[in-house]
């Protein structure tokens, strides 16, 4: 059942589909969800966040695991929507990362687009390919692997 799955997930909405919270959590908005196919995670960066306080003191740039997980958290939320996941989600665990790339700085003040595609979906497994834009350039790109551990939830209270 895809035909009524939103188009977009608030703040609100995100942290009903994934346990994720401060400093964890990180995506502001998810945009442009296509279920079972694709979606536009946006990370507002700011100087606030605490992985800026020694990565790097007086340079600061975005640790490119955090981009990674930032597309990682917009594949749950697109999975989340498109599959109906409730208050209580089920878990949603990497399992693989692959042709991880990284090709421009991530700096405060920027504002990250987080472009997920569905590789392929199934009731546990899950494979997408993501690419993370600055202002249209190209940051960072990866293809991963989920898994959905359907015996656990996680409570988003």
């Amino acid at each position: 059942m895809t035909e009524n799955v939103p188009t977009e997930a608030d703040l609100t909405t995100i942290m009903k589909i994934i346990p994720h919270r401060y400093p964890f959590l990180l995506i502001d908005k998810v945009r442009d969800v296509v279920a079972r196919s694709s979606a536009v995670g946006i990370k507002n960066v700011t100087f606030n966040e605490p992985h800026f306080q020694g990565h790097f003191p007086g340079a600061p740039i975005m640790p490119g695991v955090t981009i990674v997980e930032a597309m990682a958290q917009t594949a749950a939320v697109l999975v989340g929507l498109s599959v109906g996941f409730g208050e209580k989600a089920p878990l949603v665990y990497f399992m693989s990362i692959d042709k991880c790339k990284f090709r421009r700085k991530v700096v405060p003040g920027d504002v990250l687009e987080l472009h997920v595609t569905v590789k392929r979906g199934s009731t546990k497994i899950w494979k997408f390919e993501g690419v993370a834009k600055v202002d249209g350039q190209l940051a960072a790109e990866a293809e991963f692997a989920a898994m959905i551990d359907l015996s656990t939830q996680a409570s988003n209270d």
